[in-house]
């Protein structure tokens, strides 16, 4: 039984390979990346598989039973990569994939849920079986950003009160490879999300109660968060993608209550404190 991990060098996939090594033996794990050099420390078979070049896919999926589809990060290009891997994985005789997708992907109002519905309806017309980890937001995805807003003396959004129940990228992982060492996934749609709900004031309060400082939560029109998102030295386009988060954030997207995540992974997701205390220890 080997199993295949897409983008298993990016940060969601190296920890999935990382905790699969501890269920499966090494020699049935296979790294499928654009660089097998850059995979050479996972410790695992790696093949060329480069989501643009459809050539490289069948080879590099031959033997392959099941496959973690782990969606890529090329915003606008997703579901043409996606249904590249897809095809290339039945003709090689996959008999399951497992797609990373969006929480709630079918009534989600975040614009990164279109590629993500095209890549299930893709899938469910493959006739290969399939599992959809409908995967929340990373807690990541505000905590990485630590630094700034303790340089800045305020964390700035445009989400008001809008509940978020994230989860670690660990946790997300984890759950990836009970999946992916269980029988009896075929067809089941996972929505996963944290089990703690939180707003980006409880984030801010979070922060000035680990770092002793007076970090308040500063809420914007999108426009103007997006503007000092550009001023803060991101790209325009990646500043306008984040800030356009936000409004759904304040509609509850991001927010979940069913607490399938921590089922499916046996225990409670990682805690906003810890989750905040392991990025700072990383700033230190």
């Amino acid at each position: 039984m080997k199993i295949g991990i897409t983008g298993a060098t990016g940060q969601l996939g190296v920890l999935v390979v990382n905790k699969l090594k501890e269920k499966v033996a090494a020699e049935n794990i296979v790294a499928l990346v654009r660089s097998p050099q850059k995979a050479a420390s996972l410790g695992v078979e790696a093949r060329e598989a480069d989501y643009n070049q459809p050539e490289t896919l069948e080879k590099a999926f031959q033997g392959i039973d099941k496959l973690l589809l782990i969606s890529g990060n090329e915003i606008g290009q997703r579901l043409p990569q996606h249904t590249n891997i897809i095809n290339a994985a039945k003709k090689a005789g996959v008999k399951l994939i497992v797609y990373t997708s969006l929480l709630h992907a079918d009534t989600s109002t975040l614009s990164l849920a279109e590629e993500h519905l095209g890549t299930e309806a893709a899938l469910k017309a493959s006739g290969v079986p399939y599992v959809l980890l409908r995967n929340g937001w990373y807690t990541e995805n505000y905590t990485g950003s630590i630094g700034g807003v303790l340089a800045g003396g305020a964390l700035l959004g445009s989400s008001g009160e809008g509940k978020v129940a994230s989860a670690a990228r660990a946790d997300f992982a984890e759950a990836a490879v009970v999946v992916l060492t269980s029988e009896g996934q075929e067809g089941k749609v996972y929505e996963l999300a944290g089990d703690e709900v939180y707003t980006m004031s409880d984030l801010a309060a979070e922060i000035s109660k680990q770092t002793g400082k007076n970090i308040p939560y500063t809420n914007l029109p999108v426009a103007e968060y997006a503007a000092a998102l550009i001023s803060a030295g991101l790209p325009e386009g990646v500043a306008h993608f984040l800030a356009g988060t936000q409004g759904p954030t304040e509609k509850g997207d991001l927010f979940d209550d069913g607490h399938q995540l921590s089922k499916l992974i046996g225990r409670p997701t990682t805690s906003l404190a810890d989750a905040v205390k392991a990025a700072l220890a990383g700033l230190a």
